[in-house]
């Protein structure tokens, strides 16, 4: 019980959205509440969603930030479709989110900011908070910016200062509702504003204020509690898919010895790798911001050459320009990582939202035969696995791999459970050894077909490198027609044999049936959630996630061959789909799509799945 005794509400899990104009510290905000839910052991997953514009118009539905936590007692795959709770700072984010708040839905809105001009501005035409357009909502509407100053006045704090802290007032509120303790959050603010105790103590003393006050609404008549989910012993963070892919890539070059090297250029929503990166020269880490993205990735092929563990970071317009450096790296075949954390286009498109649309790049996008290893995360936490296998199929079979994510991974987070270095699948790159008398530069590994890796000064290594073709084995420069044919098909088929390192294919639910689910990427979570939820129903669905996407598992024929139908479901046109029907042309493959710059919905999913089962 809390101080007025009220009543304790058990939820298994809650969708939490902080939305205001792109300066109300939204993202703080949701930032803070997430490390609370953590903190209480509750699983969670999180998306931020800001505008694209540096500053975008002041109290316009275009200017406004979001912060969605999805926190649960149970395992969480998605940051949640409708919420529970919603906190909206001005009318334009309200106007703009109302459309995901449940029925019954909580809305915490400061009442200072509904003055007529936000009102018009948002595009009301007259006071929702007056209005009794909420009336199927549970309203707490609060003068929180007056609350914020006034909580502040002690201090002698300007008012136009004072009022930039109220998001930490509705942060109170909100940590009273799920009985969430403060001193978590004090700790932060005490390490984060070190140099400037003021600020520091400016934060708590309004977090406390929104806190107390909320105590005092009769509103509220219960608080929330979600427990604490089950978890495997070990020690876990909150951490997104930036930072995920970043420390993949660590390991991947400590595990390899190879030493990490990231030239790059900084694109949204790749950004915060480069950023992270930076952080780690203690680890041996050598972070290049070039000037465009074509050095970035030229310098991370000559890192390569030198033998470092070479990696470049960017989304869909960088890919574009990185791509004839790509076909350097092929047909040099060095190692080379290509992180893309994919977001909506063409051209400059959605800077911020999260698209799938990158796959025919990926997989094609380069002139010439020009194959390359692609592999795509699944959820936030696993960026860090994909990132680390991407640089070992790299290494050791000597070719580019492109790592595909997307901006919902990259900027979401989940829990994320530290793993131990030695648990790792060792990676064993082919580096020639020196005075190797039997050295050629394009001798083969008979299994793997990968060359080996000479690096530059390494006594008795010389040899020629660069884009002109060369002969197989001697290295030699020539434009011979039928060691040109020889040479694309030792390079596809090098690719092609990576499928013998991958795990094969799974499936979950039965292994054949009625309707099978295929998705790849970023997509995992709502599709598995919204299978669950139609197997509970009792219905007969499988599903099979795709993360390994060239080469193909070599189960993947089998698995498809086995069910009535099949529906590919990704966020885009129709990528996969289209190449996994290049690969096995089948009258039983259909499709599902979305090209909106949001995830999918379970409800929208689960519809399409039941319209399928039941067409005969």
């Amino acid at each position: 019980m809390t101080k007025m005794n009220r009543p304790v509400e058990e939820r298994e899990s809650v969708v939490v959205k902080f939305v205001g104009d792109s300066g109300d510290g939204m993202q703080f905000s949701g930032n803070l509440f997430s490390e609370s839910a953590a903190f209480a052991g509750n699983d969670l997953a999180t998306f931020p969603d800001f505008p694209s514009e540096i500053r975008a118009p002041q109290n316009t539905i275009a200017g406004v930030s979001g912060f969605q936590v999805h926190v649960g007692s149970a395992k969480i795959y998605t940051t949640g479709d409708l919420c529970d709770v919603i906190v909206a700072m001005n009318p334009a984010s309200l106007k703009a989110n109302l459309k995901w708040a449940k029925v019954g839905a909580t809305l915490i809105v400061d009442s200072d900011a509904f003055d007529d001009k936000t009102i018009d501005k948002a595009g009301y035409t007259s006071n929702p908070l007056e209005d009794k357009s909420l009336t199927k909502y549970n309203l707490l509407k609060a003068p929180i910016t007056l609350l914020t100053i006034e909580s502040l006045a002690d201090l002698g704090v300007d008012r136009k200062i004072a009022s930039r802290s109220k998001n930490m007032f509705a942060l109170g509120m909100l940590f009273f509702i799920f009985n969430r303790p403060l001193k978590p959050s004090f700790k932060f603010f005490d390490a984060k504003f070190k140099k400037d105790p003021n600020l520091a103590r400016i934060n708590k003393v309004v977090l406390e204020a929104g806190y107390n006050y909320a105590d005092t609404v009769e509103a509220i008549e219960s608080v929330i509690h979600v427990s604490a989910a089950k978890l495997e012993p070990g020690f876990y963070r909150n951490i997104t898919g930036n930072v995920a892919t970043a420390w993949g890539l660590l390991a991947a070059a400590e595990k390899s010895k190879r030493g990490l090297f990231l030239g790059s250029y900084p694109i949204t929503p790749a950004t915060e790798i480069l950023m992270e990166l930076t952080k780690h020269k203690s680890l041996g880490a050598k972070v290049f911001q070039a000037e465009d993205e074509i050095a970035g990735i030229c310098s991370a092929i000559g890192a390569s050459y030198a033998g470092k563990m070479a990696c470049t970071t960017t989304s869909g317009p960088g890919l574009s320009l990185k791509s004839e450096a790509i076909g350097l790296a092929v047909i040099t075949e060095l190692p080379l990582v290509i992180v893309n954390v994919q977001r909506g286009g063409p051209s400059t498109g959605l800077p911020t939202k999260s698209e799938q649309s990158d796959l025919y790049q990926a997989l094609f996008g380069r002139n010439g035969e020009c194959p390359v290893i692609v592999i795509a995360a699944s959820t936030s936490d696993n960026c860090f696995h994909y990132a680390y296998m991407a640089a070992k199929l790299s290494m050791e079979h000597m070719t580019p791999c492109i790592l595909l994510t997307d901006g919902y991974l990259g900027f979401g987070s989940s829990l994320f459970k530290n793993p131990r270095l030695a648990n790792l699948p060792p990676i064993n790159p082919p580096v020639a050894k020196a005075r190797d008398k039997n050295y050629k530069p394009y001798k083969r590994d008979p299994e793997t077909l990968a060359r080996e890796w000479a690096i530059p000064g390494t006594d008795g290594l010389r040899h020629r490198i660069g884009g002109l073709e060369k002969e197989n084995i001697t290295g030699v420069v020539t434009t011979d027609p039928l060691n040109h044919q020889l040479m694309v098909n030792l390079r596809a088929e090098k690719v092609a044999r990576v499928a013998n390192y991958i795990p094969e294919q799974e499936v979950e639910g039965p292994t054949k049936g009625e309707l099978l689910i295929v998705s790849w990427g970023g997509t995992y979570g709502a599709i598995h959630s919204a299978i669950q939820e139609m197997t509970r129903a009792g219905k007969k669905i499988s599903h099979t996630h795709f993360n390994y996407i060239n080469p193909l598992p070599k189960n993947t024929g089998k698995i498809l061959k086995s069910f009535k139908k099949v529906l590919v479901c990704e966020l885009n046109s129709g990528q996969f789909v289209n190449y996994l029907r290049m690969q096995f042309p089948m009258p039983n493959i259909h499709q599902f799509n979305k090209v909106q710059g949001l995830p999918f919905m379970i409800n929208e999913l689960t519809e399409k799945f039941n319209q399928l089962l039941e067409e005969k």
